[in-house]
């Protein structure tokens, strides 16, 4: 027997008609006059509140005249403001310079300048809400072909652009304004010590040659097994996140002025092995004898006020295997809103899946999903991504046995995608593998050998979009898993 719900079709529920569009002209000529009346109302706003903010197209005209005006020391009143939209239709239709002069003279005072704003603000992400609203059912209702899943992500996004930037889309950004965000990096590298535009990794000759972790920036970690990728990975994810400092902002939010608030997505190793590691580095007691128990009072007491030391620390871990890029992206988007974000470390990229949709197309395709969706995340939330990578077994058949780019696995697309492509290289792993029978002249020559390279690392620099190329040599604890500055030109930090 048939049921009934296959004899009829289903009639979706009516959608909700909107009454009004949100907006109000009224706070928006308020604010403006109180500009026009007195320009350092601007100063007294919010950096949120931007142009596009405007209800009306020609309020949207006028801010950004007075905003330019205001930012090149310029003042902003109603004859500059005519002098400047003479030629503008809307702003004839509106009464041309009495309109401007009625702003004015009905301007409130300064002091509420910045209730306006949000006012304002709070409106414009009002309407911006309806529309995502309004496309999300759409979507679902009429893009049968696209998984669900695919449109919780692009709704998830839209919505989280919003929240950080006023804006569903970024869409296209002025060269003034573009400009100005270099220029302002640039500062901010000018006052750091060392001179680095980005975030220290705790290794000086490796910030050295990169600036520091850039925003924006994807960078590959790569290198074979017992390497130390994860090892290189935890120490610049712990000292990020222990030299993390802030300081508030006017609009209540935080801004890190050092060091930075880190995720660590774990997909190999869980988070208490993760965090014994750690512990090592801090405490100084070698990591196997921490698991294995053989420690002393006065190392378990160092120990203990390690732990005790670094447990604030904003290092947040993600051990969930097998995690999906999709996924992987959602859960830093909601870190970065819950906590601050400033540093993304994945590892490792081969074990991240492909979204559902992209399933079975062959691993080379899905790779390059993966990185793909790596670069956006780290331009969408403005973080550095470092993403461990291994190596193909190709470098083990070679006699100089340092990585090279060709070594990457499915190397097309990570390559491609990276801004920077570093490879983890220990040749005392290599050579310790191989020792001459023991009393011969061989085996002195190569324990002489060995002393000297057995806590020295290279990491090797195979790409660099933003600068050069080469070798940054490391030391290396192995009892410890941990990566500090070489001593060289009597200089030597064991950070």
């Amino acid at each position: 027997m048939t049921s009934a719900a296959h004899e009829f079709p289903v009639s979706l529920p009516a959608q909700p008609e909107i009454q009004h569009i949100p907006c109000n002209i009224d706070a928006e000529q308020a604010l403006l006059g109180a500009i026009l009346f007195d320009n350092a109302a601007y100063e007294r706003l919010t950096d949120r509140l931007q142009a596009r903010h405007f209800f009306e197209p020609f309020h949207q005209r006028l801010f950004a005249a007075m905003e330019d005006f205001i930012r090149k020391g310029q003042l902003a009143e109603p004859i500059v403001m005519q002098e400047r939209f003479r030629r503008d239709p809307a702003f004839e239709q509106l009464g041309g310079l009495r309109y401007l002069a009625d702003l004015v003279n009905r301007a409130p005072p300064a002091a509420n300048a910045p209730d306006y704003a949000r006012l304002i603000y709070d409106l414009a992400l009002r309407r911006d809400l309806i529309r995502i609203g309004g496309d999300i059912a759409l979507e679902a209702q009429t893009d049968v072909e696209k998984p669900a899943k695919d449109q919780i992500e692009a709704a998830e996004q839209q919505l989280y652009a919003l929240a950080e930037s006023g804006a569903a889309s970024a869409g296209f950004q002025t060269f003034a304004d573009a400009l100005t965000g270099a220029v302002e990096m640039a500062g901010e590298a000018f006052k750091r010590d060392g001179g680095l535009a980005g975030i220290s990794t705790g290794l000086v000759d490796l910030d050295q040659k990169l600036g520091g972790l850039h925003p924006s920036d994807l960078l590959i970690l790569a290198g074979r097994p017992s390497m130390g990728k994860t090892a290189l990975a935890t120490n610049i994810a712990f000292s990020v996140a222990r030299n993390y400092q802030w300081e508030p902002q006017p609009d209540g939010t935080k801004k890190t002025v050092a060091g930075g608030v880190v995720a660590f997505f774990s997909l190999e190793m869980s988070a208490e092995q993760l965090a014994m590691r750690l512990l090592a580095d801090a405490s100084g007691v070698s990591g196997d004898r921490l698991r294995k128990g053989e420690i002393d009072a006065a190392e378990f007491g160092r120990v203990r006020d390690a732990a005790l030391e670094i447990q604030e620390a904003p290092l947040f871990i993600d051990a969930t295997g097998g995690l999906s890029i999709s996924k992987l992206t959602a859960r830093a988007r909601r870190l970065k809103r819950q906590s601050g974000l400033d540093l993304i470390i994945v590892d490792y990229l081969q074990l991240v899946t492909a979204s559902e949709g992209k399933k079975g197309e062959g691993r080379v395709q899905e790779v390059s999903e993966i990185t793909m969706g790596l670069k956006a995340l780290a331009k969408e939330l403005s973080v550095p991504v470092i993403a461990l990578s291994q190596l193909s077994r190709q470098v083990e058949s070679r006699d100089d046995k340092r990585p090279q780019l060709s070594d990457l696995r499915e190397s097309g697309s990570i390559e491609q995608d990276a801004d920077a492509v570093m490879f983890v290289y220990r040749e005392a792993y290599y050579k310790g593998r191989s020792p001459p029978r023991e009393g011969t002249p061989e085996h002195l020559t190569w324990q002489e050998e060995m002393d000297e390279i057995r806590h020295v690392a290279e990491l090797i620099i195979g790409k660099q979009r933003h600068g050069p190329i080469g070798t940054v040599k490391l030391s290396f604890n192995e009892d410890l898993t941990k990566f500090g500055n070489l001593a060289r030109d009597n200089r030597f930090d064991p950070r």
